[in-house]
This record gives structure tokens, sequence and C-alpha cells, in this order.
């Protein structure tokens, strides 16, 4: 079955955490996670030739590096530490680490040796965990540097150092790891922003900790197991009317193309039917290459809808925003991408009717529109992502999905979701048309606004998963090559929900983010 959705805390949350467990905790969470990081490096090296080389730092993370030293040493691996500090500035429990480190046979140098000729097995990153919040300078960026030289595997302990682990923006020179192993639960830095550049692939070692037990989590990594209560069969005796009228408003001049991506997209997701309404006086009739769409003049489309997305290809003239404020008064889910929410981010009164709707209203913004929703810039978008998104979807009383790497689902009521699916070539004129089409589509069908804001944003990065893995892309993906793929990953979904994986075993994501065994 589906992997379930795995909880997702900020530093604040996990220290929450470690503070109701540490006084109790036996055996104490460092020697877990020593052991944890242990057992996860002799799975990732196997029998590549070499030493492993730990580097420690001046924390509990270099408490955590000293206990997996100590655990490799014990089992029979050669580790070389390099320690950047001195004993007197560590921490108790990462004393007694380095303690016993030494006991079992160690032995630790102060500055980074020099790789053996055969090359390290593995370079392991335990300089600075989850708490540090100061750009990385001198001794230790240079040890940072030179760890990143290294051909072999490199793996990060928590959080790759100098990485954010709340906003995932790198704090000067940042460690950059094949692989992070991370403690008792996930943080959004490793998911957003630049996190997935430098974490690679992430492992959660959960330390044999139920953390919502102790803390309920607001945050949650996307997968298809929150929406699969919706992934039902149809019944045989269905006819189209059962699944749904969706509108697209928008294809302003020189712009139709947007509206008809979206309107593919919706229909190709098993929409009933799916009506584009055109601001272009002289936009085509007819979609010959999909005549199934219905076309026509923007102030023609029917009065009843089970959905409707306004602003693929909207424009911001005044015929645009006239269209804008009377969908807002419609009594249909809602939504908005685009120029509409440029429009609303620059009329106060359009903002009040948004915010005044009774019925669900989602937000699609890439990271400039976001920042206008909101009056700052894209760059204070992008320093803290999961606020910016927070703060749209409780000002505009509506979910809104902050696009990009990682892109982040709000709820006006606090909770929200990563989505790690997708790759750089979604980077590309058209995505985020196709993206409104999957929700409007899933909206129109009957989905709950939240489940289909969070399955369209996950299906959309999976189909292009899907697409990179048979060659198509991901440098010069289009737009339209995700609408067909989207619909076969859908299907497979479907199945799976009935029936249990796929024959052969495999699954459509690739999965960058495992559980370990503790």
């Amino acid at each position: 079955m589906f992997l379930s959705a795995l909880p997702i805390y900020p530093i604040a949350g996990i220290r929450e955490i470690e503070g109701k467990l540490i006084p109790s905790a036996r055996p104490p969470l460092m020697e877990r996670a020593g052991r944890a990081a242990a057992e996860d490096a002799v799975r990732l090296i196997m029998d590549r030739p070499g030493p492993i080389l730990i580097a420690c730092g001046p924390g509990n993370n270099g408490g955590d590096g000293f206990v997996m030293a100590r655990q490799l040493t014990q089992a029979g691996r050669d580790v070389q530490v390099a320690f950047t500090s001195e004993v007197s500035n560590l921490p108790a429990e990462a004393a007694k680490a380095y303690a016993d480190y030494l006991a079992a046979g160690g032995h630790l140098v102060s500055d980074l040796p020099a790789a053996p000729a055969q090359g390290w097995a593995l370079v392991v990153d335990a300089l600075f965990g989850i708490g540090l919040k100061r750009r990385i300078e001198g001794r230790c960026a240079g040890w940072i540097q030179t760890l990143n030289a290294q051909p072999s595997p490199r793996m990060a302990l928590d959080v790759p150092s100098g990485l954010d682990a709340d906003t995932g923006l790198p704090l000067g020179t940042t460690f950059r790891a094949t692989h992070t192993t991370t403690f008792i639960s996930l943080k959004p830095g490793l998911l957003t922003n630049d996190g997935p550049d430098y974490c690679g692939d992430i492992n959660v070692q959960r330390l044999e900790i139920d953390a919502p037990a102790w803390l309920p989590a607001a945050g949650h990594a996307v997968t298809p197991a929150l929406f699969h209560g919706q992934l039902r069969p149809r019944p045989r005796n269905s006819h189209k009317g059962l699944y749904g009228d969706a509108g697209i408003l928008g294809g302003n001049a020189g712009m139709v193309g947007a509206a008809l991506l979206a309107g593919r997209s919706a229909f190709w997701l098993g929409t009933g039917r799916v009506y584009v309404g055109l601001l272009d006086p002289n936009g085509p009739a007819v979609d010959f290459a999909h005549p199934e769409l219905m076309l026509r003049q923007a102030a023609r489309l029917p009065e009843r809808l089970s959905a409707l997305a306004v602003g693929p290809g909207l424009g911001t003239d005044m015929n645009a925003a006239t269209q804008l404020a009377a969908a807002l008064g419609r009594e249909v889910p809602l939504v908005l991408d685009a120029d509409a929410l440029n429009l609303i981010a620059s009329d106060a009164t359009l903002r009040t009717r948004l915010a005044a709707r009774q019925v669900p209203s989602i937000l699609t913004p890439h990271p400039a529109e976001a920042g206008r929703l909101l009056g700052i810039g894209t760059e204070a978008v992008q320093a803290d992502r999961l606020q910016a998104a927070l703060d749209i979807a409780a000002r505009h009383r509506a979910l809104v999905v902050l696009k990009g790497c990682g892109s982040i689902v709000a709820s006006p009521d606090g909770r929200w979701f990563i989505n790690g699916s997708g790759h750089p070539g979604m980077a590309s004129a058209g995505m985020g048309d196709v993206l409104t089409g999957l929700v409007v589509g899933l909206l129109a069908q009957g989905w709950p606004a939240e489940s289909a804001l969070i399955a369209a944003v996950h299906l959309h990065g999976a189909a292009a998963d899907r697409l990179a893995r048979e060659g198509i892309g991901p440098i010069g993906l289009s737009a339209s090559e995700t609408i067909d793929a989207a619909r076969g990953v859908f299907n497979g979904w479907l199945i799976e929900a009935q029936q249990g994986p796929h024959r052969d075993g495999t699954r459509d994501a690739r999965p960058l983010i495992t559980l370990g065994n503790h």
C-alpha cells in the first residue's frame, strides 16, 4: 500500500520532543542516534574499500558522530575522526560519547587528514546540527569545502552542516550530502528551497520514538496516503454527468494556450465536461487537437459549474478584473492562479471578496506572486517559504500551494504539507496551467478541496518523474507532455488503491525518503 504521510517538525517542535524525552530515555537519544547512523553507514558503503572519515563538531551533533565512530570501530571498521574543538567545550552527553569512543580504542586528530590513496569509503558530517543559525566561516568552512570535494559518498547527520533546518536556506559554506540520516522526524528545510540539493537521499531514523504521540504534527510530507480515501473505482453504470463540469476562465489575447492547457489537463483527469471561457475576442471556437473541450467567450461560461479556475492567460485588463470579480461571487469551489492572483494583490476590494467567500478557494502562487499577495519581495518569501504559505492562507482564508522546490500546501487552520515529487525540468512555460487544470478537475469531480490540491500537486510532479524515467526530460520537458503522463500515474494510483502495488513491484515515485529500523 501507499507509504504513510511522514510528520514534519520545525526545530522548535523537535526541541520540545527532545525536552520531554531526554531525562528518561534509555538508552539515551544520542546513543540511539549514533547507533542508527552507524547502521546506515554500513548499508550505504557495503564493501566499498577505504576508511571512514567522521568530522565532529563542538556540540551534540559531534556527540552523535562520536557514538557512530565507536559503533563502527567496535564492528571492526577503519575509522578516522577529526574533531574541530576541545573536549572542554562539549556538552556533558557529547563529552561522554567522546570518552567512550577513546575507551573503545578510537583515536582522533585535530585537522582533516589527507585522503588515502584509494579514497575514503565514506565521509560523514557531524559538525553542526539543527540549531545552527549563523554562517559557517573560517576553519570549519574550509573543512566543509574539503569534504565536499571528496568523490566518495558523503553522509550528513540530522541535517547537512550549514543548512537551516527550518527554511532550507544555506548559511554560507554548506555540506553537500549524497545521503542524510535525520533523527526523530523530517524537518522542513530538508524538503524545500535548497534543502533537497544539499541533503541527497534522506533516511528518517525515528530512534524508537513515536513523535506525534509526544507532540501532534502540523506538517506532513505528501504521499498518496493523504488522499487514498478518494481513490475509488467508478461504477460501471456511469455517465459524464456524474463527474462534474469544470470551467476555465482565461486565455486573453496572445495567451489562449494557457487556458487550453488547463482545460486539457482537467479533461484528461476524468472531468465529465470542461468549458473554457476565453477573454480573447478573436479566440478559437474549437480546440482541434482536443475537440472534446467546449470553447466559448468568457462571458458565456455556464452558470452551473462544479468548479471554476480563473487565471491561466487571464491578463490584467479591465475585462479580466471584471470577470474575476464576478467569479469571486460564484458559490462554487474556485482555483485562482497567475494573473488572477496579481489582480487580487493589487485590489483591496477583490481581496475582501476573496476572504469573505463561504465555499473553498485555492490559490496557486509561485514565489513572485506570493510576494505580491503579501506585499513583500520574492527573496523574503524564499527566506521562509513555510511561513509565507501559512500567511497567505490565513490572510485570504484559502488553501494555498506555494510552488517551487518542495511545494508547500498550507491551510487557513495552520496545517501544512510539503511535496517531494517533481524535478527541475518542470521549470518551463505552461506547467502552472497544467497544475491548475488538475486541481479544478478533481474539484469538479467532487473531491474535498484540501485533498484535491494535495493530490494535484503530487500528481503533477509524479507525472514529470515518470516521464524523466522514460527518457522524456528532465531537460526540455514540455507542459503538454505531463498531461498524458498525469493520466497514467493517476490511473496507476487507482489500481494500487484497490489491488496493492503494481505486479512488478514498482511505484511511480523514486523513494528519496526512507524509514530506518529504529
